[in-house]
């Protein structure tokens, strides 16, 4: 485990490169208005663990069964197209995109709501029984012998060759649009945790592929808590994207081997969430491929049986154990366990 404090803190980057970025939204209205349409839409629980790892009080959001798709990112591509449903551009239109499971289920799910296509790309590290999901959901799923990275390629590639739109779940130069409005659907469950916390937390661990997820709960926890909770945001060692831009003080990519974390593989920023945690996150930390592995007996003894992307966050937390009595800690279990 590797941990590093984030000296941009209320600041965040001064990189010409995200010149132009916005910082993630923090208006939870308009996504919650609009997915409160959809009949599986309702709140996800926050499980309270009591003392757990070394902190007097842990509170744990748990997604696994959101809208029926088993995540956090069900909240995020489903509700683009719902808007662009909303806007009369959805029925007929096929969607792209890479994915490392999850948000090639929203893509899937949103396009058969609304009357569109979906295309899903996925890595040769995505499990098949991912990709029989998606094609249940009625999806054409392209697989790439090669890293995320590459499936992202070649979903760009396939948008531009073969008139699709690209949704995606990052964002960089001249791709901006899409990742902001996805990363404001995930504001839905951020303002739940905060609804439901008795009080305000001490601690938040984030778990984080190209950031969108913790960017957006980070800004959107800022809003309502203020300065005084510590955030973290844990990422695999195998692909420390983010921590590696905050040691640089710049955008940079990461290198590493394949990660047992597989949907939080990405050696590459949402350059969005970047500039979003470089202002709001207190610290970035990396954690082993043994320390995500060894959480998952400890969840499930909770009922919060998940996979080592679900658990990340708690596998940072219990990595430190050391918080002490007066901790009160978020976390968020963000998918259910592979079948």
């Amino acid at each position: 485990m590797k941990l590093i404090e984030n000296p941009f803190l209320g600041m965040g980057l001064n990189d010409e490169s995200l010149a132009g970025f916005p910082m993630p939204s923090v208006d939870a209205a308009a996504p919650r208005a609009l997915l409160e349409r959809c009949p599986e839409a309702g709140p996800t629980p926050l499980v309270a663990l009591g003392a757990f790892a070394g902190a007097g009080a842990v509170f744990v959001k748990d997604e696994r069964a959101r809208m029926g798709l088993g995540s956090f990112k069900a909240l995020g591509a489903a509700y683009v197209i719902a808007c662009e449903a909303a806007a009369g551009h959805a029925e007929g239109q096929t969607f792209v995109c890479a994915s490392a499971g999850n948000h090639g289920l929203s893509v899937a799910a949103g396009a058969q709501a609304f009357k569109a296509k979906a295309v899903i790309y996925l890595s040769r590290t995505v499990p098949e029984a991912f990709a029989e999901r998606l094609r249940a959901r009625g999806a054409e799923v392209r697989r790439v012998d090669g890293s995320y990275e590459e499936s992202m390629a070649a979903a760009s590639k396939a948008a531009e060759e073969e008139g699709f739109k690209l949704l995606s779940d990052s964002s960089w130069h001249g791709y901006v649009d899409y990742p902001h409005r996805l990363m404001e659907g995930y504001l839905v469950m951020a303002a739940e945790a905060a609804e439901a916390m008795p009080a305000p937390p001490t601690h938040i661990f984030l778990q984080a592929g190209v950031g969108g997820l913790a960017a957006a709960c980070a800004a959107y926890f800022r809003k309502v808590w203020g300065d005084a909770p510590q955030i973290i945001v844990v990422e695999p060692d195998a692909a420390p994207a983010l921590k590696d831009c905050i040691s640089a003080g710049k955008f940079v990519a990461a290198t590493g081997p394949e990660s047992c974390m597989g949907r939080l593989d990405c050696k590459e920023a949402s350059l969005i969430a970047l500039n979003g945690l470089a202002r709001d996150a207190s610290a970035f930390m990396t954690i082993s491929e043994a320390q995500s592995i060894a959480a998952l007996p400890l969840l499930q003894e909770a009922g919060l049986e998940t996979t080592p992307s679900g658990g990340a966050g708690m596998a940072g937390l219990l990595a430190l154990a050391s918080l002490g009595p007066e901790a009160r800690v978020l976390c968020i279990v963000s998918e259910g366990p592979e079948a």
